[in-house]
């Protein structure tokens, strides 16, 4: 949607250093567009809402398979290919090590069982093996790899220089985000001003949501034979659908 010509970025906002961020012309320019976001993301909510609440995704069930689910999640990650690619070329080293990490975690050691401290009622405090690498392999892959990073940045490993190759790799290069954000901020209806709706907008979001629901019907079923469980009934997949679109809402 913030692709159109209609909401392209002024050329005045581009060059970070020459604009004045707290200027009331600047913050209208990008309130607008999160007010645009907003009201586009709330229609299609209600879309969603609709379609799993009426049972309408239900009936769709017979149409949605491997055979569905699996082209659209790949055309749904395909625009972020040069978004991914750019990133990983920060050093290609370290986004190497990463996917190797999941790749790992995910293929090699799933099986593989996890003893982890655990309290029950029954038996109190007691050690019971978890399939850690199964559940958590991108999040381990992202941890590890960080810590690595870190290790490269406090030994000087990767370069000081910004304008040398892997200098984005460091892990002190956005530290002052950290320190900046504050510790608590609460979102709430209405913040940047009233939403807006346009057409484009909507119809846009609204293709996102239909992806959306497709590939949460697969989650529902993998995430089911991750804990061992029957395939989620129509029913459960209906409620589950409805409760995304009320989320998003």
């Amino acid at each position: 949607m913030l692709s159109l010509p209609a909401w392209k970025c002024p050329e005045w906002t581009l060059n970070a250093s020459q604009v004045n961020t707290s200027s009331p012309e600047f913050i209208e320019e990008w309130q607008k567009r999160i007010r645009e976001l907003q009201g586009a993301i709330m229609v299609a909510s209600c879309v969603q809402m609709l379609v799993g609440f009426s049972g309408l995704i239900g009936f769709l069930m017979r149409f949605i398979g491997p055979l569905t689910i699996a082209p659209t999640i790949s055309l749904v990650a395909l625009p972020l290919f040069d978004s991914a690619g750019s990133d990983a070329g920060i050093h290609w080293g370290i986004s190497a090590l990463t996917i190797f990490l999941i790749v790992l975690f995910s293929q090699y050691l799933k099986n593989v069982m996890v003893p982890v401290p655990v309290y029950g009622r029954r038996k109190k405090c007691h050690i019971s093996r978890f399939n850690l690498f199964q559940v958590f392999p991108v999040l381990l892959a992202l941890c590890l790899s960080w810590l690595f990073c870190f290790v490269l940045t406090v030994t000087n490993t990767l370069p000081e220089s910004p304008t040398a190759y892997g200098y984005m790799a460091r892990t002190d290069t956005k530290g002052s985000v950290l320190s900046q954000a504050p510790w608590f901020r609460f979102p709430y209806p209405g913040q940047w001003g009233l939403p807006t709706i346009s057409l484009a907008g909507v119809f846009g979001i609204i293709a996102g949501v239909i992806s959306s629901m497709v590939e949460s019907v697969g989650d529902y079923h993998a995430c089911a034979r991750l804990v061992g469980a029957p395939p989620p009934p129509k029913h459960a997949i209906n409620r589950g659908i409805g409760i995304e679109g009320l989320g998003c809402l």
